[in-house]
């Protein structure tokens, strides 16, 4: 009984710090792929070489109806297969999409990731359920520090983290959006040598 009350508690705060689910996306993409698809790209030296090194990052770029978001979620699905031998491993994916802007700020990608990260975990963070505290009784939202904060003690629960990211074309410049979420991944990879991006 207090562990359904307590998951039920778990699920309330990760409802909070977003109400975006980037697993819909990814199933109905993954469900898209052909049998043998993208494996290529997942035999690739590149590939394998950037799975095997830590702090680094795979840039892999292409003109649009390529293919790319699908190759995204050939690679989430590889990733979290893998991720599921070894817990110690965290994987957070975002699909930015140009006609869903208006919850695709830098705090709401942040917390996407952050949510992701600690969804499987039991009982949650500490520090998400003081965050989560902490505003509920003011009725306030996160701000980017507070979410950055608590990513980055998230990431350090784990000895490898992988955040794939596709369609960073369509994430927002006008206002800043795109540079102040690269900027706090890169610095997430930078406070944490097992990151890759």
């Amino acid at each position: 009984m207090k562990f359904k009350l307590d998951r039920d508690e778990d699920i309330k705060i990760l409802n909070w710090l977003t109400p975006v689910d980037y697993a819909l996306q990814q199933n109905d993409y993954i469900g898209r792929r052909q049998a043998g698809s993208g494996q290529w790209l997942l035999d690739s030296e590149e590939f394998q070489s950037w799975l095997e090194t830590v702090e680094q990052t795979l840039f892999c770029p292409g003109i649009p109806g390529a293919g790319k978001t699908i190759l995204a979620s050939i690679i989430i699905d590889y990733l979290c297969a893998h991720a599921q031998k070894n817990p110690d491993n965290g994987i957070a994916y975002l699909y930015f999409n140009f006609r869903r802007r208006e919850e695709q700020k830098a705090e709401d990608l942040l917390a996407s990731l952050l949510k992701q990260l600690i969804q499987e975990r039991s009982p949650l963070p500490d520090s998400v359920k003081a965050l989560h505290n902490r505003h509920t009784k003011n009725r306030t939202r996160p701000s980017l520090v507070e979410i950055s904060e608590a990513l980055q003690s998230v990431v350090a629960m784990y000895s490898r983290v992988l955040i794939i990211v596709d369609a960073l074309d369509e994430c927002q410049t006008s206002d800043g959006c795109r540079t102040v979420f690269l900027s706090e991944l890169f610095n997430l990879q930078k406070g944490r040598e097992q990151t890759s991006w």
